[in-house]
């Protein structure tokens, strides 16, 4: 299996699921954005990866535009070396729409995850021949206004069916790359890594989110995921854990 398969996987279940007011637009970027994100897994979602840093769900100016986890269009364009073709969602939100690399709007949560990934590793080889990234839930959800909405905040008859879903995804995911260590971006995600792989051999962390709402990433979010990182054992060298030992 690949990283390709689990997400055929994905988009064939995730096409069965519907939802309601107050969510009036569901982007799915597994489906519109799939050139960019079927390149992101060709060149760096082969097996084995030691470790999983999981986000939430696509970001209204990251994987929403670029198809990417955490897609900041700079970033991927300019780091990752990933620029192709996105269509469009088939119900677009006039206050959201997708440009894709067109896009002229950063996600700063995106930025500081790869400009850290750059200064700690220099090229997107070194970094990947450890790690890959990924979100949690594939989703988008926008209110009728254009506002976000994340996936905890669903109701439980629509969470429910998602995420067994998004589980499911994450335990094919961390399966088929060998992971030893899932790692949440942010309270939502540890959470759920440590739901959906209960009983697994596989370690799970958490760092601080980078998102721009939040006051503490705001302080310097990169030095304080390196030093959540290295607390679990990461180092930021080449080595793995188990190579340290």
């Amino acid at each position: 299996m690949t990283l390709h398969h689990v997400t055929d996987w994905l988009r064939a279940r995730l096409r069965g699921l519907s939802f309601a007011p107050p969510v009036a637009h569901v982007y799915n970027p597994l489906e519109y954005a799939a050139a960019p994100y079927a390149l992101y897994l060709d060149r760096f979602g082969l097996a084995p990866r030691e470790v999983v840093l999981l986000g939430m769900n696509p970001g209204p100016f990251g994987m929403v535009q670029t198809g990417v986890p955490f897609g900041d269009v700079g970033s991927v364009r300019d780091w990752l070396g990933i620029d192709a073709p996105v269509s469009r969602p088939a119900l677009e939100h006039p206050r959201r729409p997708v440009l894709g690399f067109e896009s002229t709007r950063a996600e700063v949560s995106g930025r500081r995850i790869w400009s850290w990934a750059k200064e700690h590793f220099r090229t997107p080889g070194r970094f990947f021949e450890r790690f890959f990234v990924a979100n949690y839930c594939p989703l988008a959800f926008l209110e009728s206004g254009g506002r976000n909405r994340t996936p905890d905040r669903l109701p439980k008859g629509e969470r429910e069916p998602l995420f067994e879903i998004c589980d499911e995804g994450l335990r094919r995911t961390v399966a088929t790359l060998g992971a030893s260590l899932v790692v949440g971006i942010g309270r939502f995600a540890e959470q759920r890594a440590r739901q959906a792989l209960d009983g697994l051999d596989v370690e799970i962390g958490m760092v601080l989110h980078p998102s721009p709402a939040s006051p503490r990433a705001n302080r310097g979010w990169a030095a304080q995921a390196t030093e959540q990182l290295e607390a679990m054992g990461i180092s930021l060298g080449t080595r793995s854990r188990e190579q340290r030992v």
